[in-house]
């Protein structure tokens, strides 16, 4: 990380920290202070557009119900392929809470942030204690890709969108193993929910 002045601070971002086993004692050794803030959504609809993007890279993968189930008529679900394992959000903050307090750990809702950029953008800058310089001014909802994007100075040009592998149409699933994965996820979710006291409304 490079060297920081009291009054900046230092960001970065990796989307796999949360879910590598070996990340929380690493950031812990560096810095015990370290705020973190994750952004996490439907774990059902975040393994399917995990899929997607790879299937862009990898035109011959098996199937989505392949890759989910080990046995898809029982409803055994394969928590070892890692579109699913992300989404046991309940299972990778309990290895985070072994070296950071939830006091310092904020939850993002992915959702939230494509319906509301600005507040949830709100709560980042409170919980970074910032002044609440971004709002809803900053941003405008972008018809094509289905996602907002930031609006940027006059001085400086074209607004900033999120790139091509955002906002693409998923592949469609057959609604059992959607409905499977939803009762399989359910328990999780809800333990998730009671961990950082927020309700995220997954169905």
């Amino acid at each position: 990380m490079p060297r920081t002045l009291d009054s900046q601070i230092t960001m970065e971002k990796t989307p796999s920290y949360f879910v590598t086993k070996e990340t929380p004692q690493r950031i812990s050794a560096m810095s015990r202070e370290t705020r973190l803030i994750v952004v996490v959504r439907d774990p059902v609809t975040r393994a399917i557009s995990d899929y997607t993007q790879t299937l862009t890279k990898a035109p011959d993968l098996p199937s989505f119900q392949e890759l989910a189930f080990r046995n898809q008529t029982l409803g055994i679900v394969d928590t070892s392929w890692n579109a699913i394992r992300i989404g046991l959000y309940a299972l990778h903050l309990d290895n985070w809470l072994r070296f950071f307090p939830l006091a310092q750990i904020h939850f993002v809702s992915g959702e939230r942030l494509i319906t509301d950029p600005a507040g949830e953008l709100a709560r980042v800058q409170d919980f970074l204690g910032l002044k609440r310089i971004v709002t809803d001014k900053h941003f405008y909802f972008n018809r094509t890709k289905g996602f907002p994007c930031l609006k940027k100075p006059e001085s400086s040009g074209s607004p900033r969108c999120l790139g091509k592998s955002k906002g693409r149409t998923h592949v469609q699933i057959d609604r059992e193993a959607i409905e499977q994965l939803r009762d399989f996820y359910r328990p999780y979710n809800i333990r998730f929910y009671e961990m950082v006291g927020h309700d995220f409304k997954w169905e």
